[in-house]
């Protein structure tokens, strides 16, 4: 009696309740006061089913009962605790599938990690020295193929379960993509698919969100609004649209639903997994990944924080005429959905568009570096996620541009900055300065200030990208030395070095990793830009981009310093004044006198990088 009563009240219950709506990834009923009175009802229900249950079994025990009958009155109290149950979760469906999906998602991760953790424990061989006499080269060879094998199983595990989790997770396999000098090469190409593999919320789901954050339909905000979107990340996709109002051609910037709601436990599983590898191999230092996520989610999760970012750079390059950035106008931003103006253009790493509009490949990597060497020796304020889906080319007539060029930089994606502190950007600059000249005690001493480890060697590696020979034997300005470093090779070589570089990241302030990570993601592109251009011509370019290093470390140098004269005397007699005078000019001069240097010679550059391309496309045509 009590469970068909029990199926009555449940199925009328459920069949008032109006149809449930995804939003936000929480699910919304009919109202605060009938779901409470739903679950009094339930609740009641439950209790008058026990106590008829109960005062059965009190009635019959005297008298000796069948073991049939008390096989009955188990199965309904089982029916009745059952079906109370079932109805509490029907109508706390947000909290269950909440709780459900996060567990899923969480042990998606956890059997990612245990399969790469007994992989590698039961798999991966060790290295012999370089100098071993008991290994043949061919044994040798055999362990690098064995332990290449491993890297792969690995990346692949971990990589089918990113693309399962999305969001967050997809973000986490972008960042190891860009960590070359720690992560083996097969870690890294394999992560670098994770740049397109991004899932596209549905337009149903994108018309939810805009509802609730700007109070209006699509249909009632745009005109035409595209439901493909034109770019689809980790955290958000964008969709071209037109305003209703004035007609303007708009990108319309919406969060994946989802994204907000599994953040929290999403970062607590990545931080867990992190220490559990730490804990099997103590070698293993990451934990930085976790804390690096947990502050910088957040903000990327808020749009407002990315108008906000987006006018102030656009602010502080206010005044370069020179260089050709371009900076979306934004229009309008909630936590989740950000309006901006409507820019066209196609990624700066696409060779076939900048050579279809005629777009020097040389002259985007160079306005590249100064953009991100204002920011860091300058400006103080630092775009820290500078992937070629976030650096757009857009072609211009040089007519009619204040800068000259065919072309503009088109910078999107404003979630992701960090602001250098003055005393950060000198010593910094002090850091490369004295690798440019190869000074190896001011080496040690700036990297033990920057890094607080005593491995200047290798932190000076990770810095440059280039081997400690090369930049003890002052080549970084010359014309030797290789393009880029092979890190595979080094660790090759040295089976500690893992161990050492992980010490290093995990030293550094959070600020110089993410400039550390911003200096890989820029190099990456200026591969991508010289891919098919000669050995010689790509040394020059990597030649001109320590030159412009250089200017910006001695401008940041001479501000620092002259900071320091003007503050550094509070008397304000004759005597002082004339004194502080004299060294700001010497500081000045100082200044000067070495950057025509560099001007002079960055300009020898140019033509002797002119004339090898001129020579590389008349052997090109000529067939020589």
């Amino acid at each position: 009696m009590a469970s068909r009563l029990i199926q009555k009240q449940s199925a009328a219950s459920f069949a008032a309740r109006p149809l449930y709506f995804r939003n936000t990834g929480y699910f919304q009923t009919f109202g605060a006061g009938a779901k409470l009175t739903a679950r009094r009802q339930i609740a009641n229900t439950s209790q008058r089913a026990y106590t008829s249950f109960a005062s059965s079994k009190e009635s019959t025990t005297g008298g000796g009962v069948s073991w049939r009958s008390r096989r009955w009155q188990r199965i309904a109290a089982a029916a009745a605790v059952s079906l109370g149950i079932g109805a509490y979760t029907v109508y706390n469906f947000d909290t269950a599938y909440l709780v459900a999906t996060s567990m899923r998602r969480s042990s998606i991760a956890a059997k990612a990690t245990f399969k790469v953790a007994w992989d590698y424990y039961r798999n991966f061989p060790d290295l012999p020295d370089e100098g071993d006499e008991n290994t043949s080269p061919e044994e040798r060879q055999r362990i690098l193929k064995a332990r290449s094998a491993v890297h792969l199983r690995a990346a692949e595990v971990v990589k089918q379960a990113l693309m399962k989790n999305g969001g967050i997770y997809i973000k986490l396999g972008q960042h190891l993509s860009a960590m070359q000098y720690v992560l083996p090469a097969e870690w890294c190409l394999t992560m670098q698919a994770l740049q397109d593999k991004n899932t596209a919320s549905s337009v149903e789901e994108v018309d939810l969100v805009i509802q609730k954050d700007l109070g209006q339909s699509i249909s009632e905000l745009f005109s035409e609004f595209d439901p493909e979107p034109i770019g689809v990340a980790s955290l958000a996709q964008v969709h071209r649209a037109v305003l209703r109002s004035d007609g303007q051609e708009v990108a319309v910037k919406v969060q994946h639903p989802m994204v907000r709601t599994y953040s929290d436990i999403d970062i607590a599983t990545v931080s867990v997994m992190l220490e559990f590898v730490h804990s099997v191999f103590p070698q293993f230092q990451f934990m930085w990944l976790g804390t690096e996520m947990r502050e910088s989610l957040p903000r990327e999760l808020d749009f407002r924080t990315d108008k906000s970012n987006a006018e102030q750079v656009e602010w502080n390059f206010s005044t370069h005429a020179n260089i050709p950035l371009t900076v979306p106008r934004m229009l309008q931003a909630t936590e989740r959905v950000l309006v901006m103006e409507f820019v066209r253009g196609q990624r700066c790493d696409d060779l076939d568009y900048l050579r279809k509009h005629e777009i020097s490949p040389a002259s985007v990597s160079r306005e590249i570096g100064r953009v991100f060497a204002e920011m860091i020796f300058v400006d103080g304020f630092l775009h820290c996620d500078p992937h070629p889906g976030n650096l757009f080319v857009r072609p211009r007539d040089p007519a009619e541009t204040t800068h000259g060029y065919n072309f503009d930089l088109v910078l999107l994606d404003h979630g992701l900055y960090r602001r250098l502190p003055s005393r950060f950007r000198y010593e910094y600059a002090e850091m490369w300065r004295a690798l440019m000249r190869g000074d190896k005690e001011r080496i040690v001493y700036w990297s033990r200030k920057l890094s607080g480890t005593d491995l200047y060697n290798l932190f000076s590696t990770i810095l440059t990208g280039q081997t400690w020979e090369t930049i003890e034997s002052k080549s970084l300005t010359a014309a030797t030395g290789p393009a880029q470093l092979d890190f595979s090779s080094m660790r090759a070589k040295q089976p500690d070095l893992l161990r050492q570089i992980t010490e290093v990241l995990a030293s550094v302030p959070p600020v110089l990793r993410l400039v550390l990570k911003t200096n890989d993601l820029l190099r990456m592109i200026d591969q991508k830009l010289f891919a098919d251009q000669p050995p010689s011509v790509q040394q020059h370019a990597q030649m001109l981009s320590w030159l412009r290093t250089s200017h910006y470390c001695l401008v940041a140098i001479r501000d620092a310093r002259a900071s320091d004269i003007s503050h550094s005397q509070s008397r304000r007699g004759v005597v002082q004044t004339s004194t502080r005078i004299t060294r700001l000019l010497a500081n000045w001069f100082s200044f000067w006198l070495h950057d025509s240097a560099l001007s002079i010679y960055s300009a020898m550059l140019y033509l002797s990088m002119a004339s090898t391309r001129l020579a590389f496309l008349w052997a090109r045509i000529f067939g020589f």
